[in-house]
């Protein structure tokens, strides 16, 4: 998955906004590459958990070819799913997964399904001529 350094920049601002709780959105895939980010609203407003409120026409943004990645920040725990990630996966199962971990700065993605964590790779630029990534 190619995450470019704008979309990062615009993860890391919103989590650092948000702080002390945790940020969450939705970030637009496009054949693996990220194109927009979504800023939603954390209706927990904890910086342990995170309830995602987006405006309901993302959701539809699907039937345009997006493919929708949840996103949310941790203050400091590692970028790697949580306990209460896991257990409250739902909706989410199977689809991509980003956690930024404000206090070090890392990115880093994921899928979760059926209990099991698997990594995803980042890279912030891919060379579309080749096919090949460049993390660079």
């Amino acid at each position: 998955m190619v995450v470019p350094h704008e979309l990062r920049d615009a993860l890391k601002e919103h989590a650092r906004e948000a702080s002390p709780n945790e940020a969450c959105g939705l970030v637009l895939l496009k054949d693996g590459v990220a194109e927009r980010y979504v800023r939603g609203r954390n209706t927990a407003a904890s910086p342990y958990r995170f309830e995602l409120d987006v405006d309901p026409e993302t959701w539809f943004l699907e039937d345009e070819g997006y493919e929708l990645a949840v996103f949310h920040s941790h203050l400091s725990s590692p970028p790697r799913p949580s306990r209460t990630d896991v257990e409250n996966i739902g909706l989410w199962a199977g689809r991509p997964y980003l956690i930024y971990t404000v206090r070090t700065g890392e990115l880093a993605a994921w899928t979760i399904a059926d209990g099991s964590i698997e990594p995803l790779t980042l890279m912030p630029f891919a060379d579309r001529d080749s096919g090949a990534a460049d993390g660079s």
